[in-house]
């Protein structure tokens, strides 16, 4: 029995820690044993991303696994997405990725999943691993599991990428791709050499494509607009078709148009949704409750069903499960499907949009002009506040007497004849997030952005 430890790096869903203070290699061995334990694994899949501190991490969350009795099959360098397909494809009884994803270069945390590549419960599985880890009271097992190297996982996992798009569909297009020296590069090779071999006409521009954890062009996460310029002059520069930026995991990619213009993540959900629904009628959709008219419209148009869950991959992926979803997305550019164990990838999306700029013979920045002129919205706004619940409150009561409706799904959305807002706190940082849309009227979102802004502020 290991001397019980506070552990302070395990968040709403997900482990996320300063390096030194809240994650060292102790941290990681007793999340190893304790997942051991709490779910009786007895095989479990481990990858891990660039980060300079992601081998010994995973090293030593790999002998907590061990010796907790699981045989622990080894991705090594590998996308959270490849950890996915790996434990839900080959049966494994769990997965873990170690990963900070975006947040800064002294930070680092794990993603976890169970059998099927499942969200641990929250309130179950993933609470009762935490608090197994600090008490440290693990029992023995009498059996010390063995590890391997599992580098054929990865061909099997650009097989199944390529599965997604309709090859004969594809038109000579020109892709740009920036890995930001992150995770994606090697796995995106393998995925475009099997393209090649089944005959897929494209061409590809790669940009920052060597994985190197010392991020010379800063921590991947195209979200940040300073990030963007990078991948937009390059599309300009090479005159490409459309672009792609992937984030330090590859579980979310992001799109920039013919012209080099970023697009927002929600009118990408829009257009996958309606990809989908063309080709299976009737379907239900699930969205996050952020940033919505837009992808209910594009929905409902298309004859599809829409179904609204918490944001959050634990929570949309509980609702995809339950409703039986055959996609899901966020405006953060998670993007998540039935057909791929109803988990997040950042590789099938522009496999998805390349096709369907391939079958309208438009641009892709021709496809959301309309959507985003019909349906403004500010983007997401962060805000770090001394008081997060009085600021929130200021904006309610505000607010909430003129709205036609509220909903508290996640965070406050209030609803009005013609716009809408969400405010959030985050559930992985000290930050409230809000989002303001409206129906065709930028200025009003402009307007009400500023308004909501003054109030947060006091």
């Amino acid at each position: 029995m290991a001397e019980a430890r506070r552990i302070d790096c395990f968040k709403a869903y997900d482990v996320r820690g300063r390096l030194g203070t809240e994650l060292d290699a102790d941290v990681a061995w007793r999340i190893g044993r304790a997942f051991a334990q709490v779910l009786g694994a007895r095989e479990v899949i481990v990858g891990r991303d660039t980060r300079e501190t992601s081998p010994e991490l995973a090293a030593a969350l790999i002998r907590g696994l061990n010796e907790g009795g699981a045989d622990v099959r080894d991705l090594g360098l590998a996308g959270t997405e490849e950890m996915y397909f790996a434990t839900a494809h080959f049966g494994a009884d769990g997965g873990i990725e170690v990963t900070a994803s975006h947040n800064p270069i002294d930070y680092n945390g794990m993603k976890l999943v169970g059998r099927g590549a499942a969200p641990l419960d929250p309130e179950g599985d993933f609470a009762a691993i935490a608090e197994l880890a600090q008490s440290g009271a693990f029992t023995e097992t009498g059996r010390r599991g063995e590890t391997r190297d599992f580098p054929e996982a990865r061909d099997t996992y650009a097989r199944a990428m390529a599965d997604f798009v309709d090859i004969a569909a594809l038109k000579p297009l020109t892709v740009l791709v920036n890995a930001g020296n992150g995770t994606a590069g090697p796995t995106f090779d393998t995925v475009a050499a099997e393209l090649e071999r089944r005959g897929a006409p494209l061409h590809f521009i790669r940009v920052n494509h060597d994985a190197d954890p010392s991020f010379p062009n800063g921590i991947p996460n195209p979200l940040l607009p300073e990030n963007q310029p990078m991948t937009a002059d390059a599309v300009r520069q090479h005159g490409a078709d459309l672009g792609v930026a992937w984030d330090g995991d590859f579980d979310r990619c992001f799109f920039f148009d013919e012209n080099g213009d970023f697009i927002p993540g929600e009118y990408i959900v829009g257009l996958l949704a309606t990809a989908f629904l063309e080709k299976h009628p009737g379907e239900k959709i699930v969205h996050d409750p952020r940033v919505v008219l837009n992808s209910r419209d594009m929905i409902a148009a298309a004859g599809g069903q829409a179904v609204q869950a918490r944001t959050g991959h634990a929570f949309v992926k509980r609702a995809m499960r339950e409703s039986g979803a055959i996609y899901g997305g966020e405006m953060s550019a998670h993007h998540y499907f039935r057909d791929f164990h109803f988990a997040d990838s950042g590789m099938i999306p522009w496999l998805l949009v390349t096709e369907l700029v391939s079958r309208k013979g438009v641009s892709l920045g021709a496809l959301v002009a309309e959507r985003m002129r019909a349906f403004p919205s500010s983007g997401e706004i962060n805000f770090r506040l001394g008081d997060p619940g009085a600021a929130i409150d200021r904006v309610v009561a505000h607010f909430a007497p003129q709205a036609i409706r509220r909903d508290d799904t996640d965070g406050i959305s209030l609803e009005f004849a013609d716009w809408r807002f969400n405010l959030r706190r985050s559930n992985t940082e000290p930050v409230v997030r809000l989002n303001v849309e409206s129906r065709g009227d930028a200025a009003l979102v402009a307007a009400r952005r500023a308004e909501i802004e003054a109030l947060l502020a006091g």
